[in-house]
């Protein structure tokens, strides 16, 4: 006699087959990654990519329309806590170091010339007073310990002492 063969036996093999390949852990369907096989502290940090440019958006900003200088003469920026005097930036760091020392009130703690900068105490604030090479001069300019630009009226009263005594 003979045997007919049904096809779902030969379904119900296929199926045990396919089990018994998939939970042994064949490497066939195993995908291996290196970075991931590291403890977490030593993988590699991932940097979204807006992040990892550095901001360019005030790139291309134009100076104030009165901060350039003329002819050695003091022109006010933008704000109250900053100008540009024509000369030298050693120069200017020594003036300015000079009429700091002459306004009444004014405790400069201490001056990096490297830096050109003067850590002054007046009025009850703290603030640094910056001198650098800017573009037609040398920008005096008051800036708080963050690097922003300083507030308050002490900041204010002592770039006005020192833009009058650089005027001259």
């Amino acid at each position: 006699m003979r045997r007919s063969h049904s096809p779902i036996r030969y379904v119900a093999i296929a199926v045990l087959a396919v089990a018994v390949v998939g939970a042994s852990g064949c490497r066939w369907f195993k995908k291996e990654n290196a970075l991931y096989a590291q403890s977490p502290e030593s993988r590699p940090l991932e940097v979204p990519p807006d992040l990892d440019q550095p901001r360019t958006d005030g790139a291309m900003a134009l100076p104030a329309a009165g901060s350039a200088t003329r002819s050695g003469t003091v022109a006010a920026a933008a704000s109250n806590v900053g100008f540009t005097v024509a000369g030298e930036r050693e120069a200017v760091f020594a003036r300015v170091g000079e009429a700091l020392a002459g306004i009444e009130g004014v405790v400069v703690n201490s001056q990096s010339q490297a830096l050109g900068t003067y850590d002054v105490a007046y009025a009850g604030s703290q603030f640094l007073v910056r001198v650098g090479a800017g573009q037609g001069g040398t920008s005096v300019s008051a800036v708080d310990p963050r690097g922003v630009a300083a507030t308050g009226a002490g900041a204010e009263r002592v770039i006005a002492a020192l833009r009058a005594a650089l005027a001259d």
